[in-house]
């Protein structure tokens, strides 16, 4: 048997919705009424790859291609925040559209003879550009579907329906800290590396930010995303998702999630904000071995002008005079040797176009005034 003559095997969720809005998508999801495990065990030419027993999935890999395939199940959110827990595996369809996120999210296609089924009104809120949950504790349940809404919105142009709306402003009054902080990250990292300056407006002002702290926050006079597009090629950060969040002072629940490299990043940002940068030696020595997201991170939340002085002038200047040179000219190494080279480069930052020569002759001047 091959997979597209399977009866009750059914394409699901965003594969469906990016079908229909004529968008890319690099994800095969696929849901089966009924025990997916079981049914992916009595495929033909099939490798299973890894199974997941508590939530009948499996992946398989059919025709060269990884493919997941989802059991249809029912779930109950016994803790609001943290993951629901698996009451029925080998529900109906319709029973398990209904545990999804929102409606554009709900769509199944046939794989046998690609009939679209729509039982929570997808279609028509796709045509009308709007992002539906599909019962009033969507929220409570998933406080992450606030991202998730905001990221769609962002990704698609669509907007929240005003009845979704008011219950995600009604919860961001009230939110229930007791979430896994962790599914919050992933959709922070995935809706700001979109590199979306809508996406952070929309976040300050309609206080999504409340889901990481409940302090207040004002929106940055900065077009962050302006700012990193102009050096993005220049200095290609990796976390751009964080040059938005670290603008939010108080991360305290979200930072047990952060690796350590970025809660570096974070705080030489706040660090470097503290410091009283007076010339090109001062940005230069504070800047030359941080990571680029927190020099931009500096730029948003403390001084754009100087954070795009050390991009654009200073960055790439080196000295070429090494210790090596150094011995060669008969100086012996001590811990005179870092102070000459930035004796040196306090002079090549004013003059870039210095030569070996001149920085050996202006090692020779230091080391005969400081020896």
């Amino acid at each position: 048997m091959k997979l597209k003559d399977a009866d009750n095997l059914y394409y699901i969720g965003g594969i469906v919705r990016d079908e229909i809005l004529g968008k890319p998508s690099f994800d095969i999801d696929l849901t089966y009424v009924g025990n997916a495990i079981e049914f992916a065990q009595n495929i033909d030419d099939v490798k299973i790859l890894k199974i997941n027993e508590p939530f009948g999935t499996v992946r398989i890999k059919a025709e060269n291609k990884e493919i997941d395939i989802a059991s249809t199940r029912a779930e109950i959110y016994e803790q609001a925040g943290h993951l629901p827990t698996v009451t029925q595996i080998g529900c109906s369809l319709k029973e398990d559209v209904l545990r999804r996120d929102f409606t554009i999210n709900a769509m199944a296609k046939s794989v046998k003879d690609n009939k679209i089924i729509d039982y929570t009104g997808g279609l028509e809120d796709i045509k009308n550009k709007k992002i539906r949950i599909l019962h009033d504790n969507s929220f409570i349940d998933d406080p992450t579907r606030i991202l998730r809404a905001l990221k769609f919105a962002v990704r698609f142009d669509f907007s929240l329906d005003e009845h979704s709306k008011e219950l995600r402003d009604k919860y961001l009054e009230n939110v229930n800290y007791d979430m896994s902080f962790k599914r919050v990250k992933k959709e922070l990292i995935e809706t700001f590396n979109l590199n979306s300056q809508a996406a952070y407006d929309e976040f300050i002002s309609s206080k999504i930010y409340k889901l990481i702290t409940p302090s207040e926050i004002t929106k940055s006079q900065l077009n962050i995303e302006q700012l990193i597009n102009k050096y993005i090629h220049l200095i290609n950060p990796d976390n751009i998702w964080l040059v938005y969040v670290g603008t939010i002072r108080d991360l305290d629940n979200l930072k047990p999630t952060l690796t350590k490299e970025e809660q570096k990043i974070i705080s030489d940002a706040y660090t470097a904000t503290e410091k009283n940068l007076n010339n090109d030696y001062e940005i230069y020595k504070t800047f030359e071995n941080m990571k680029a997201e927190t020099i931009l991170l500096y730029a948003v939340i403390k001084n754009q002008k100087v954070a795009e002085h050390y991009l654009s002038d200073l960055k790439d200047i080196k000295i070429q005079i090494t210790g090596k040179d150094l011995m060669e000219m008969n100086i012996p190494p001590s811990t005179k040797y870092q102070e000459c080279f930035d004796y040196i480069l306090k002079t090549k930052l004013y003059n870039p176009n210095l030569t070996i020569i001149q920085e050996k002759s202006l090692a020779k001047e230091f080391f005969s005034t400081n020896c």
